[in-house]
């Protein structure tokens, strides 16, 4: 026997058996929500996390010196970077802004190196 004649006998048990077979018949009407749940965590809901936690982590990487763009289409280049802030540096006159760290875009800088934590010449890690 495979798998689609199995089914149909088990939905014709579930209607003709009293109790046990209404709750396999109850759980085979609910399997078709399920699968649909099923589906969309993975064609929607995982993908767009996934896209997050890669924003989140362009935007901790920001560095002076990198080239940015803003939701809003300002392009500049980064001055300083502070804990949920930027300061900004954008046009010919060298204008200067602060923007929030969720209104970056994009980052055109690419960094070969990881971050270094240790910024001091010496060679031990500072604890």
């Amino acid at each position: 026997m495979n798998l689609f004649n199995i089914v149909p006998q088990l939905a014709d048990a579930a209607t003709d058996g009293g109790q046990q077979g209404g709750l396999l018949g109850s759980l085979m009407s609910f399997l078709p929500l399920v699968l649909i749940l099923v589906l969309m965590y993975f064609l929607m809901i995982r993908p767009q996390k996934k896209q997050q936690k890669e924003e989140k982590k362009m935007r901790d990487s920001l560095r002076k010196g990198d080239d940015i763009t803003t939701i809003g289409g300002i392009v500049g280049k980064v001055i300083n970077v502070k804990e949920d802030s930027l300061i900004i540096e954008t046009g010919g006159d060298r204008n200067k802004m602060t923007i929030k760290k969720w209104a970056v875009q994009s980052c055109e800088t690419v960094h070969d190196d990881p971050i270094d934590e240790d910024d001091d010449d010496d060679l031990d890690d500072d604890e």
